[in-house]
């Protein structure tokens, strides 16, 4: 999931399924109305039904077609009643988890931004990301991307975009319940690598600057500037915050008069202004307000519907194009539509389908992983996904934190518990023992943190913090 590239988005062509319906007129440039807003997204949301391959398939090589779930949330369909020809059995949200568990996926080379993806996809699908299955857990693959000597990063922290998209992934893709599953302490460590990398102009791009006078004062783009305010804002940083207000000014910045397109590194087109527009959605800011609006009374929304073939509903990535981009369709949809950069599912209408799928408890016999983070309360915050193979439908926080000491990605996320056995009260990890009302002290899935005994039950997909103090 690198940020694409001008030649890759260039790729994408029209399917063939759109005949002549495809390069219908184009409409004339106008303040967008809430009428045409809901005209595009009905138009864009048949277009990327149309993508969807005869087996149920959106997700393949390149630039995974995938990213429609996020698009199709946001539109206010339930990807689950995406069907080839009305056949529920294949149902886009069935075919992909069943994707997501198979152990060759993503590929035999996967990086984290490969998860991400995932994780990003699968909560707008509705597939809980941290119970795909009984052996996938998307978040706990993204925790092993965790850089122990760049505490913050995931990934290479050269390639910046793995830190931002870890962002819109572990905060984005809530709990069924909508809560943040991940604690605070994590969200706060990416959230100062994403302040530490934001460019002097007030944008960002996919490269780490952090510490780099030159890079630092190098140029923005519209696509990792949407991204980054996003993440920023879905980590719980207000809109009125300094950081996000700079980044605000640079996209309202790089508005073309004449079409209220952003004016990108890579020339006008629609991903990148569907980029730009899902960070500002994402953060709460209307991209149709006096501040995106030119002197001409154009917005990026308007360039966006400017360049959709109406009513065959694909859109251009650039202007002078004359056939549909897949890709530049889902981005421009999701933006058009009001999305960031994921969506809770919407309740589906097919009969019968719920809202949300997920793995109910583990199987017996079948090697999984938990995502773990310990906060010893002196700013030493460890984070790894914990490999095991649970003996029953449940297992234990003892069990999985004696499977941490040996079978952690990143190493070193636990080094000794105290007691090593039984059960009771846990007095000490990594050699750091309670004292007095410091204690260490245990949550899941963002509940709140109480004591933490060897034998609490520990489900599948659950995502553990332990943290040290009162």
């Amino acid at each position: 999931m690198s940020l694409p590239r001008i030649s890759c988005r260039l790729s994408l062509a029209v399917p063939a399924v759109l005949g002549a319906l495809a390069l219908s007129t184009l409409p004339a440039f106008a303040t967008s109305t809430p009428a045409q807003i809901a005209t595009s997204r009905t138009n864009g949301v048949a277009y990327l039904k149309s993508l969807q391959a005869a087996d149920g398939s959106y997700a393949g090589s390149g630039l995974s077609n995938e990213w429609a779930f996020s698009a199709f949330a946001a539109a206010g369909t339930a990807v689950v009643d995406v069907a080839p020809g009305g056949d529920t059995t294949k149902n886009a949200r069935t075919v992909y988890r069943n994707l997501l568990s198979t152990a060759g996926w993503p590929s035999a080379t996967p990086v984290v931004t490969d998860y991400e993806r995932g994780a990003l996809n699968a909560y707008a699908a509705g597939i809980d990301p941290a119970r795909v299955s009984a052996s996938r857990n998307l978040v706990a693959d993204i925790y092993a991307y965790w850089q122990n000597a760049e505490p913050g990063y995931f990934g290479p922290s050269a390639n910046f975009n793995g830190t931002v998209f870890a962002a819109l992934a572990l905060r984005g893709a809530k709990t069924q319940a909508g809560t943040a599953r991940v604690p605070q302490a994590l969200t706060d460590s990416i959230v100062a690598r994403l302040r530490a990398n934001q460019h002097n102009d007030g944008g960002w791009t996919y490269q780490k600057v952090e510490g780099n006078p030159t890079g630092l004062a190098s140029a923005s783009d519209i696509d990792m500037t949407g991204a980054a305010m996003a993440a920023l804002c879905v980590s719980g940083v207000p809109n009125t915050d300094t950081d996000v207000v700079q980044a605000k000014n640079f996209l309202k910045g790089k508005l073309v008069a004449s079409s209220g397109a952003f004016n990108s590194l890579y020339g006008v087109n629609t991903s990148s202004n569907g980029w730009g527009i899902a960070g500002l959605n994402a953060c709460g800011i209307n991209p149709q307000s006096a501040d995106f609006t030119t002197l001409s009374g154009k917005t990026p929304v308007d360039f966006l519907i400017a360049n959709q073939y109406n009513p065959a509903g694909g859109f251009k990535y650039k202007p002078a194009d004359t056939v549909p981009s897949a890709y530049s369709s889902i981005d421009a949809l999701r933006a058009v539509a009001g999305g960031g950069f994921t969506t809770a599912p919407p309740v589906p209408v097919t009969p019968g389908a719920t809202q949300w799928v997920a793995q109910p408890a583990f199987t017996a016999g079948t090697a999984t992983e938990l995502a773990l983070t310990v906060d010893d309360g002196a700013g030493n915050l460890k984070v790894c996904s914990v490999s095991f193979t649970p003996t029953g439908a449940t297992t234990t926080l003892g069990d999985v934190l004696g499977a941490a000491t040996s079978a952690a990605t990143p190493a070193g996320c636990v080094t000794s518990v105290t007691p090593a056995s039984g059960t009771g009260t846990i007095t000490a990890v990594n050699g750091k023992a309670n004292s007095g009302s410091n204690t260490w002290k245990v949550s899941v899935d963002g509940s709140a943190f109480a004591g933490a005994l060897r034998e609490k039950t520990i489900n599948v997909g659950d995502t553990i913090a332990l943290r040290w103090g009162v």
